[in-house]
């Protein structure tokens, strides 16, 4: 029999009783390393609190699916590998090499399921056909696309932000081609070479929150029951991920937020 287990949900703001999609199952999804630099202390703690989670759950007797992604294409990754005169590709590769010394150093043990962005650019581009489908997106004369803010009803509820309060602060210097300052890119038109490429609204790379969007739909499901991360990526990057993921899915998203 299964033992009882309470979470803090910051989607509702107080401690619940966790509650599984499936009987016996626990699907996580948590935000890993951006390969851009060496591993940092914030790395370490991440890695090792939802690793102790994750170890707890299987005492509790639940079967675990653990995701934690690694962000090989990112803006950072590539103004670091121009600095140092070598392809993202290379730079990437290196840095996740030197993420899993540490994280072995620390006794982590490794996810079960480790996606890298550039092997799962098929979905993301399936993804963001999806929202513009369903009018959730749109494409620039100049190439991008971005996702309708103004459009998702409840947008804000993780982070108990307002799109007035929001709008207020925005700054001017925002993209001239976006509909709504708002508006957050899902493709980036651009051709660097390791780091871009083919699609239907021409060469370019994913914006950050799709990535995962994508990735834990890909080996978790439309809808799974916990998504983890870093306080300081509830905004934009997980209230971003729960707009897009539920314009495209048409179905909720993570149940519980750690």
């Amino acid at each position: 029999m299964l033992r009882k287990l309470k979470i803090y949900n910051t989607l509702t703001n107080k401690k619940e009783e966790l509650t599984v999609l499936e009987e016996g199952r626990v699907r996580i999804y948590a935000c890993g390393v951006t390969v851009y630099d060496d591993c940092h202390i914030g790395h370490a703690m991440q890695a090792v609190f939802f690793d102790v989670f994750r170890h707890y759950l299987e005492y509790l007797g639940y079967q675990v699916t653990y995701v934690r992604n690694i962000t090989d294409v990112d803006d950072k990754i590539i103004e670091r590998a121009k600095k140092l005169k070598i392809s993202p590709k290379l730079l990437a590769q290196q840095m996740i090499e030197s993420s899993d010394k540490d994280m072995a150093g620390l006794h982590v043990r490794p996810a079960d399921i480790q996606p890298r962005v550039s092997e799962c650019i098929s979905e993301i581009i399936k993804m963001i056909e999806s929202l513009i489908h369903h009018q959730a997106a749109y494409v620039t004369s100049h190439g991008d696309v971005y996702y309708r803010v103004k459009d998702k009803e409840n947008y804000g509820k993780l982070s108990n932000r307002n799109l007035e309060d929001l709008r207020v602060n925005t700054r001017k210097t925002s993209s001239q081609h976006k509909e709504d300052p708002l508006d957050f890119a899902l493709w980036k038109k651009d051709d660097v070479q390791d780091a871009s490429w083919d699609s239907p609204w021409g060469k370019g790379r994913p914006g950050w929150h799709i990535e995962c969007s994508s990735m834990a739909k890909k080996f978790l499901g439309i809808s799974f029951d916990i998504h983890g991360g870093g306080r300081d990526l509830i905004f934009p990057h997980h209230e971003n991920e729960i707009a897009q993921s539920e314009s495209a899915n048409q179905a909720p998203y993570a149940t519980c937020w750690m």
